[in-house]
C-alpha cells in the first residue's frame, strides 16, 4: 500500500491504486473543491515567463476576437 499527504490538509492518503480513490491525490471531496476553488480565484499561479512564441500567439489569437 502506499502513502500520499493531501496536497489540502495534509492528512495521509492510503491507497493501492489510484483509481481506488475517487478524490486523488485529495483525502475527501471537500478538499478536491477548497483546492478547486483556490484555482478559481487565483490563488495558484504558474509563473513563468512569457516566450516570444507564446505572445505572438496570444496576439494573434486576440486579434481574431476582436476583428
Amino acid at each position: 500500500m502506499q502513502k500520499i499527504h493531501c496536497p489540502h490538509c495534509k492528512r495521509e492518503v492510503y491507497y493501492s491504486m489510484v483509481k481506488d480513490v475517487p478524490t486523488f491525490p485529495f483525502c475527501s471531496e471537500r478538499c478536491k473543491l477548497v483546492d478547486l476553488g483556490a484555482w478559481l480565484d487565483e490563488a495558484y499561479r504558474i509563473v513563468e515567463p512569457v516566450s516570444t512564441e507564446a505572445s505572438g500567439q496570444l496576439e494573434k489569437k486576440e486579434r481574431g476576437r476582436n476583428g
